[in-house]
């Protein structure tokens, strides 16, 4: 039977002291791996959004290459003129598809909800030590 809160000596209120703090660090590292784990998959699917853009922009250069080149000709510019024209006008699309993919990768990683965690779990432990 466990005696009654205000008859607990000094040593048994450390050593649950103790202990609830341990169960509180495991439950903050459990918690980080939580979020960086699904920071990373955020971080995978932004790397397959980057792939299949780039996979993407390529077959689209290849294809319409060729087209608007043979359509420049066409019209009457000469071919050096009609290529680089259109190797410009499609580098400029894969770079906007590049740079969504980037974007993305920039947002921060760190384990923001962790470290507030951690923080307010460090000032409530500073407060009822004090008390």
């Amino acid at each position: 039977m466990e005696a009654p809160r205000s008859e607990r000596s000094l040593g048994d209120l450390f050593a649950d002291l103790s202990g609830q703090t341990s169960l509180l660090i495991r439950h903050e590292v459990q918690l980080a791996r939580t979020e960086l784990s699904q920071k990373a998959a955020e971080a995978g699917r932004a790397g397959a959004l980057i792939g299949a853009g780039g996979v993407i922009a390529n077959a689209a250069l290849l294809a319409l290459t060729a087209a608007i080149v043979l359509l420049l000709v066409r019209v009457g510019l000469d071919a050096w003129a009609a290529a680089g024209l259109t190797g410009v006008l499609l580098a400029g699309v894969g770079g906007v598809l590049l740079r969504n993919g980037m974007r993305t990768l920039r947002r921060p990683m760190a384990p923001v909800e962790t470290i507030d965690s951690i923080k307010e779990t460090a000032q409530w432990l500073k407060n009822e030590t004090r008390s």
